[in-house]
């Protein structure tokens, strides 16, 4: 009996389909040809398209791109989870972002990915003890991107940001799965406090623009916060906070708020 042959490609269908995605946008769009080629063509994995625009991005005459794409690789090499969570993060846009219309995009064009993948990286040399560098890291993502996100922060896998515009992440902020907030969002502390004093997210939470979450305080999975609301208790389980301060105003309105993106205080159009 025959050996059968597996297609390496088709082992990473999030990485296929970025490739399909390319060759449409070159043929689409011949101008772009030179961009797609170096982003994603010239690429054999996610992982690699991913450390060359971290390089391309935040390069500068202090940190060359040479030295950054190094960084970048050697982390994506070392921790096989950094790949997992950009994929998980990629279809979490691409699902819900209806300004997203294909895989490509976030990687070409989306900063609040494009930051979050940087930070990811800052995340992983500061568990290994590069904190300096972390920190460089951390400056030109705000630099760059305009999004400042601690490397100590801890931010689980599917995370959509949308917009990604003055996003603020406080360095013991923790962030669980399938999180989506859009833009100006704060997760801060309270005081000068030097302990942990940054809020905790649960999985599938959805928080509106502007909202400000203050404080080692525990928003409950499958919460929404409403846009511009100033949060300072802890929020239950899937509740729906509003207000400043921010007061329990109802039920989520169905199982899986970020999933939805529904913000309307009456329910969820999903779930």
């Amino acid at each position: 009996m025959a050996e059968q042959q597996t297609n390496p490609a088709s082992l990473d269908p999030v990485w296929e389909r970025i490739q399909e995605d390319a060759h449409a946008a070159v043929a689409n769009e011949p101008l772009i040809g030179g961009m797609v080629h170096a982003t994603v063509l010239h690429h054999k994995s996610l992982e690699s398209a991913l450390a060359y625009r971290f390089a391309f991005k935040l390069s500068s005459s202090e940190m060359t791109g040479q030295l950054l794409r190094e960084i970048s690789e050697e982390a994506y090499g070392a921790d096989p989870k950094l790949g997992e969570a950009a994929r998980a993060d990629l279809v979490a846009i691409y699902e819900r972002d209806p300004a997203c219309h294909s895989l490509l995009q976030p990687l070409l064009f989306f900063k609040g990915f494009q930051a979050v993948q940087a930070y990811r990286i800052g995340h992983w040399l500061w568990s290994q003890g590069r904190k300096d560098l972390a920190y460089f890291i951390q400056a030109r993502v705000s630099e760059i991107f305009g999004i400042d996100i601690h490397p100590n922060a801890r931010i689980g896998k599917g995370l959509m940001i949308d917009h990604a515009h003055s996003i603020v992440i406080g360095e013991t902020a923790v962030v669980g799965n399938n999180v989506s907030m859009l833009h100006s969002v704060t997760l801060g502390g309270t005081g000068k406090e030097d302990d942990d004093r940054h809020p905790k997210i649960g999985d599938g939470v959805l928080i509106g623009a502007g909202a400000k979450v203050l404080g080692n305080i525990r928003v409950g999975s499958c919460s929404r916060i409403a846009a511009g609301s100033v949060v300072l208790d802890e929020v239950p389980p899937c509740k729906t906070v509003a207000g400043v301060p921010a007061k329990t105003v109802g039920e989520a309105g169905c199982d899986q708020p970020a999933l939805s993106m529904d913000q309307i205080l009456n329910g969820c159009s999903g779930g």
